[in-house]
C-alpha cells in the first residue's frame, strides 16, 4: 500500500516539546513517562499509554487506524505544556 505519509524510521529525536513528565508530575519515576518529542524531520514521536483495544470501537466514523498504527494517550497536561513549542502554522 502506498500511502501519502510514511513514518521516516532514521529520524532522531530533536527536542522534546514541553516539559517532562517529571515537571509535570505525571510519572513516579523514569518508567512509563508520558512525552512529546519533535524529531529531525520535523514529525512527531508521542509516548504514551497504547489503548488501542479500549477505543478502537469508539472512533468517530471519520476515524481510523491502520494495521501499523495505535491509539496512544497522553495526560492533558503534557499537550498543553507543548502549545509553546508547537508553531501556528
Amino acid at each position: 500500500m502506498n500511502r501519502p505519509w510514511e513514518a521516516d524510521v532514521a529520524a532522531s529525536f530533536l527536542r522534546r516539546l514541553g516539559k517532562s513528565a517529571q515537571e509535570l508530575g505525571n510519572t513516579g519515576g523514569w518508567d512509563g513517562c508520558p512525552d512529546i518529542w519533535e524529531l529531525d524531520n520535523g514529525d512527531v514521536a508521542v509516548i504514551g499509554r497504547d489503548l488501542t483495544d479500549a477505543y478502537l470501537s469508539r472512533l468517530p466514523g471519520d476515524a481510523a487506524v491502520a494495521a501499523d498504527e495505535r491509539i496512544v494517550i497522553i495526560p492533558r497536561s503534557t499537550l498543553i505544556a507543548a502549545k509553546h513549542d508547537i508553531p501556528d502554522a
